[in-house]
């Protein structure tokens, strides 16, 4: 009898994490002081995660998640500096191992928790008629990419490595010739060619589909970089509880789903 309640336990244990993947994650705060919850995220998750934010708000009464949304490179340089964070999601495996390195975080805290790709973006307009990948080494066109310390920066010159060899060994130094800005973070190159200021800019494809009025030109596989985001919590979080149940929301069924509506895929 004793053996068979122990596996009735156990099956009830085993019920509830299943069904907490789909669910927001409930802290119990209601009888708690007003707690905020402050996350340092990719700029390229703007959008994502303020859906995220927002629904982890509403379920969790008292808790108010607060945002600081910039390219991951100058994200890590403030946490060194000693700003204040609970949970940090970067878009580059090397910012958090940064991190680790300097005991901000613990390795085994870290994980991947979505994948994402570059494509390349135009205005609506598209004055200079680009129509291909190959157009990007015209001369005379204006492209603004990401400086290379960001990290989709650094991706897209990565991709140009590769787009050597299908389309000639100088392709990169033609298309970086045509760069007239090296922009902070990610959402400043998407500004740009919204506002009509460059002709052509390399992002995320949920940069894309958040920005859907402009044209895009995918990048094939052979020739692309997929990024993958790590996030963990900081060691020196003060609201360790609610890190955890931020972060478990976001690899839950529920937060994979709104990363994918956004352009991420699953890692």
């Amino acid at each position: 009898m004793k053996r068979f309640s122990t596996l009735i336990l156990l099956l009830a244990i085993f019920l509830t994490g299943c069904s907490s993947a789909s669910s927001t994650p409930i802290i119990d705060s209601a009888n708690q002081p007003p707690r905020t919850l402050t996350v340092f995220a990719a700029a390229s998750l703007t959008d994502a995660f303020t859906e995220i934010g927002n629904n982890f708000q509403a379920a969790n009464p008292n808790v108010t998640v607060t945002f600081n949304f910039a390219g991951s490179q100058a994200l890590r340089t403030q946490i060194e500096e000693g700003a204040p964070a609970d949970v940090f999601a970067s878009a580059s495996g090397k910012e958090m191992e940064a991190l680790v390195t300097g005991s901000f975080v613990t390795a085994e805290s870290s994980q991947i928790f979505l994948n994402n790709k570059l494509v390349v973006i135009l205005p609506t307009a598209n004055s200079a008629g680009i129509d291909s990948i190959e157009d990007l080494a015209t001369a005379g066109i204006k492209i603004v990419l990401a400086a290379e310390e960001v990290p989709v920066g650094r991706y897209s010159r990565e991709a140009l490595d590769k787009m050597n060899g299908s389309f000639g060994t100088d392709f990169k130094d033609k298309v970086l010739a045509n760069v007239v800005s090296n922009e902070d973070n990610v959402k400043q190159v998407v500004a740009k060619i919204q506002l009509g200021e460059a002709d052509a800019g390399i992002v995320y494809t949920s940069d894309a589909v958040a920005a859907p009025e402009l044209v895009t030109i995918e990048i094939p596989t052979d020739i692309n970089v997929i990024a993958k985001y790590p996030i963990a919590p900081l060691v020196e979080s003060a609201n360790a509880e609610l890190a955890q149940a931020f972060i478990a929301y976001v690899l839950s069924d529920e937060g994979q789903a709104i990363l994918q509506k956004w352009g991420f895929a699953s890692p």
